[in-house]
């Protein structure tokens, strides 16, 4: 029972701590400065004490951020030392980036070897996924130029650093730059987007190889894929210290200005990603004559899955039955979902493009659309297959940035919110994929318009 109440006491806690602050910063000398200043330490145990019988790697995040935010407001001179935790977490996850991408570029190239055979499904399910990733490309890159979420947060010695690093380049030096002359020397050096090539070029090999030596090559690559998966995973536990020092480190050293523009950023995503459904999904929906309201009664429940445990993965199963269950063929919805997974990612593409240039706005580096259209579709490279493993996205990106010489130190700041975020982008992936798998039924003909599953019939 006093577990029960844990969260009620935490929030009361919260409560009269915000009331304590807003009071002595409205009227000053009318509390004691300890005062407030107690009240909110002793609302973060409560909260800390509450989220801790739940085990949940997003509330820990959500109370380190709290913690880190709390401690370079406080005591700035001991926050500026915490920035050792967040570069520790970034070495981390920078061991995560070349094996997770080579093994899942190849796996969803190489593992779909069989195209000729599934031949036009295969060729029409791939362009849309192209045709409407590119979509979200581009209503990600308008919403973050028409906000500028990122802007103002940059300080003048930060801005002369980025700045410094990135030397001028000739057209002739950024092809070559793409293509890989070593890939140890490419994996050494971050350069994300020529492990992408070398991978997407050992994919091909690897299809057009016998079939033996190319089942078991594919074998070690889902097995590197799932292990990565699973590293992954691991290095996440140490998020929330990463987090927490991040913040600690930047509201120490610039005040909590990021923080509001960590919060515009959330709205600009939440807003692009309702832009993306509104002018993109429906108007497909539409075109292609999907049965909207048989439709999103089936997504409802795959989508919730996905929106609260931010993995695309665990919706997949359901997903695929509601798809079937409102007239799309079975060897469709087998082909069209496990391969959108890795190709038809909407709502990451969209994010992505939005956290880049939030990335560029922040340091203060400016960025021609040009510059921005190759990083996002780096970006969209780089991300293929990582829809199921939450937060994975945040590797993908710290790579990417690095790679276009971009300061890391803006990351954390989306980092801190980035449970939020991945909830919806997540909830679209899965219903865009959902969509893909009914437009291409109909395209193919084959989409049963009425249908009744058997379970409805009394079959079951």
């Amino acid at each position: 029972m006093a577990k029960s109440r844990l969260p009620l006491v935490a929030v009361l806690l919260l409560l009269l701590a915000i009331a304590f602050t807003v009071w002595a910063a409205q009227n000053p000398g009318a509390l004691p400065p300890a005062l407030p200043l107690a009240a909110r330490w002793l609302a973060l145990l409560a909260v800390a004490a509450a989220v801790a019988p739940r085990r949940s790697l997003t509330l820990w995040i959500v109370v380190s951020m709290l913690v880190g935010i709390e401690l370079g407001h406080d005591a700035p001179g001991v926050a500026l030392n915490l920035k050792v935790l967040s570069d520790a977490f970034l070495r981390l996850v920078k061991t995560i980036i070349a094996p997770l991408v080579f093994a899942t570029l190849v796996v969803g190239i190489a593992g779909h070897a069989n195209l000729k055979q599934v031949g036009r499904m295969g060729l029409k399910a791939l362009v849309y996924f192209e045709i409407v990733t590119t979509f979200a490309l581009f209503i990600g890159l308008a919403a973050i130029n028409l906000t500028k979420a990122g802007v103002g947060v940059s300080q003048a010695g930060v801005k002369q650093e980025a700045l410094a690093v990135a030397p001028p380049q000739t057209a002739a030096d950024i092809i070559l730059h793409i293509f890989p002359e070593n890939i140890a020397k490419s994996v050494a050096e971050g350069q994300v987007l020529q492990v992408v090539i070398f991978a997407i070029l050992f994919a091909i090999g690897l299809a057009i190889t016998p079939e033996r030596p190319r089942r078991v090559m594919l074998e070690v690559c889902e097995s590197l894929s799932e292990v990565m998966f699973k590293f992954t995973n691991v290095v996440m536990f140490f998020a929330p210290l990463g987090v927490g020092g991040a913040l600690a480190y930047t509201v120490g050293k610039m005040g909590f200005a990021p923080l509001l523009n960590a919060f515009q950023l959330l709205l600009t995503l939440y807003g692009a990603l309702i832009a993306f459904v509104l002018l993109v999904l429906l108007p497909v929906a539409l075109l292609m004559r999907i049965p909207l309201r048989r439709f999103m009664a089936a997504v409802a429940e795959p989508m919730s899955i996905a929106f609260a445990t931010t993995s695309s993965e665990a919706a997949l199963p359901r997903a695929m039955e509601a798809m079937e269950n409102i007239g799309v063929p079975r060897r469709i919805v087998a082909f069209v979902m496990p391969t959108g997974y890795s190709f038809n990612l909407d709502g990451t593409t969209l994010y992505l493009s939005l956290a880049a240039v939030f990335v560029a706005q922040a340091a203060g580096v400016p960025f021609t659309f040009g510059q921005q259209l190759l990083m996002v579709f780096t970006l969209m490279l780089t991300s293929k297959g990582v829809a199921g493993v939450p937060r994975a996205s945040l590797v993908i990106l710290l790579a990417t940035v690095a790679s276009f010489n971009l300061p890391s130190w803006p990351v954390f700041i989306i980092l801190g919110i980035d449970a939020l975020m991945d909830m919806a982008r997540t909830a679209i992936n899965v219903l865009g994929n959902c969509l893909a798998s009914a437009v291409v039924a109909r395209w193919e003909g084959e989409f049963v318009d009425n249908y009744q599953a058997p379970e409805q019939n009394g079959l079951i």
